[in-house]
């Protein structure tokens, strides 16, 4: 028996919102979840760029780091290169029937629109789709163009949630912190993932 109580993948691209990202994880990690992360080379830049945080070039390396940084238990983050196609999230016999890319750039977005497979984050995310699990894409990018547009149409006609980083401000922020909280508290809730960090419409925690 699992000592987990579900497997989840996690993707991390190139696009701005590193800190979503890492709260997630942080959250996934307390709730027990154990992840499967996938890094762009692009989203190493973003995470180093926008908090600071230096991934080690090697998966184990990168996965020991964020297990001491998360506090997580032995093997509950899982870090695989994009080349890693013998990993379980390559395969629908294996990969967990949760994904989610946050962030997810307008080119990630555009190569799972087209089933294009071409490195492991997209290929999982075409795993999840065909197998009929969850995909949930915190996109980022503004303005949206029209073909930005037409493909998150196309992925949300095959059942994809289309999540833009766009946090609201009902519940009156304090930090940069409450703003991520609230589009982390969103993707948790579309998870089925008892959250505490951020209130829903008319309630108070």
């Amino acid at each position: 028996m699992s000592k987990f109580t579900q497997k989840i993948t996690i993707a991390i691209t190139g696009a701005s919102g590193a800190s979503y990202a890492l709260r997630l994880i942080e959250c996934l990690v307390a709730a027990n979840f154990q992840i499967y992360l996938l890094c762009s080379s692009a989203g190493r830049i973003v995470l180093d760029t926008e908090v600071n945080v230096k991934l080690p070039a090697s998966p184990d390396g990168a996965a020991k780091e964020l297990t001491k940084k998360f506090n997580g238990k032995d093997e509950q983050i899982k870090v695989f290169g994009k080349e890693q196609w013998f990993s379980p999230v390559a395969s629908g016999s294996a990969a967990p029937k949760q994904m989610v890319v946050c962030p997810c750039s307008v080119g990630t977005l555009a190569a799972i629109s087209q089933g294009m497979s071409d490195n492991l984050i997209e290929r999982a995310a075409d795993v999840v789709i065909k197998e009929r699990g969850q995909l949930i894409l915190v996109v980022r990018e503004s303005p949206f163009s029209t073909i930005h547009l037409t493909n998150m149409l196309s992925l949300s006609q095959h059942g994809v949630t289309i999540m833009p980083a766009a946090p609201g401000f009902y519940h009156q922020p304090k930090s940069i912190n409450d703003l991520v909280d609230f589009m982390v508290g969103r993707v948790l809730d579309h998870l089925g993932v008892d959250q505490k960090i951020m209130p829903r419409w008319g309630y108070q925690i």
